[in-house]
């Protein structure tokens, strides 16, 4: 500002200043705020603290925000997966007439998911494999399950027709059904004479035949179990032949088995097949990785190698499963 003042405020101290005035308070600390410990943050902001000392321990507060975040999801992930698996293996268990405590088995479950991921974490040494195959072992009970269920469902088919054979042998012989199925159930062996049983249990118990029908229909999903429950409540609200009825059932189900059989002698080649092939190239990677450690080390230490890993595992699983299913003939 000039010596020129505005009119009407020539006195006023704060409007008219001179230029010597300014340039005697050019070192005022009003002014010159380049030195000034408000507006300079330095070492010595804070008196006894550094500034690397401050954002060390602004770091590790928030590590341990994450840290406790972690743990709290962790914590609700696993108690809602415990609940998951404890009622689903209940059922499943029953379902096998095996009467076993589902914490036992989702602490055996969790015992071998941290076995798998330690022993390959200590074998190839690298976390970020080990981490994947922690949570791929948490599919093992549910395969097993699937793999047991079938191969159960398919000992009850094959158990079906002599089963069947053996009823109409009884009703002809002036049998009623219900001492038929019993003496079937006494000498029949599992899993047949555990469905027919508690079949014979659910009719004790008041159920009529048709429910009890349905019920063993519903435990036993397959298209022979449906064959004979519909047999035979036809042949009950007809009135028919019900022996005739249980031997025509059972030429079906074994002509049908055996043309089943030859289909799966015929295919076993292609089935085998599939595993041969899936399984080569793992073969080859791991004799690799013998005889060149360093050549095949970037598969394991790179993101590079990684993403190259998980793109061979889904094509290699792709492949299985479209042989199987062309091999995979349906009656």
């Amino acid at each position: 500002m000039s010596n020129a003042t505005l009119p009407g405020m020539s006195g006023s101290p704060f409007l008219s200043m001179s230029g010597s005035s300014l340039s005697g308070m050019s070192g005022s600390p009003l002014l010159s705020m380049s030195d000034s410990p408000i507006f300079s943050i330095s070492d010595s902001a804070v008196p006894g603290v550094s500034g690397s000392t401050l954002l060390i321990a602004i770091l590790a507060v928030a590590a341990a925000m994450l840290a406790w975040l972690a743990i709290d999801i962790g914590t609700r992930s696993l108690t809602s997966y415990r609940a998951t698996f404890t009622e689903r293996a209940r059922f499943q268990a029953r379902e096998f007439f095996l009467f076993i405590d589902p914490r036992r088995l989702f602490a055996a479950n969790i015992a071998v998911m941290a076995l798998g991921a330690m022993t390959t974490w200590l074998g190839t040494g690298s976390v970020m494999i080990a981490i994947p195959v922690f949570f791929a072992l948490a599919m093992v009970p549910r395969v097993l399950y699937n793999t047991m269920r079938r191969r159960r469902l398919q000992q009850f088919e094959q158990q079906l027709p002599d089963a069947l054979m053996l009823l109409a042998g009884g009703m002809r012989a002036g049998v009623g059904l219900a001492s038929a199925l019993q003496q079937l159930v006494a000498e029949s062996e599992a899993p047949l004479s555990q469905e027919f049983d508690l079949m014979l249990r659910e009719q004790r118990l008041g159920a009529p035949l048709e429910q009890a029908l349905s019920g063993l229909a519903h435990r036993v999903p397959t298209q022979t179990t449906s064959l004979v429950v519909s047999a035979m409540r036809i042949a009950s609200e007809t009135g028919g032949g019900l022996a005739e009825t249980l031997e025509r059932c059972a030429h079906t189900i074994r002509s049908r088995l055996q043309m089943e059989g030859k289909i799966a002698a015929l295919t076993a080649q292609g089935k085998l097949q599939a595993w041969v092939v899936g399984l080569l190239p793992l073969c080859l990677m791991a004799v690799l990785n013998q005889m060149e450690p360093e050549a095949t080390s970037m598969f394991w230490t790179t993101r590079i190698g990684w993403a190259a890993l998980a793109l061979l595992g889904f094509l290699e699983i792709m492949g299985i499963y479209v042989i199987r299913k062309i091999v995979a003939i349906d009656i």
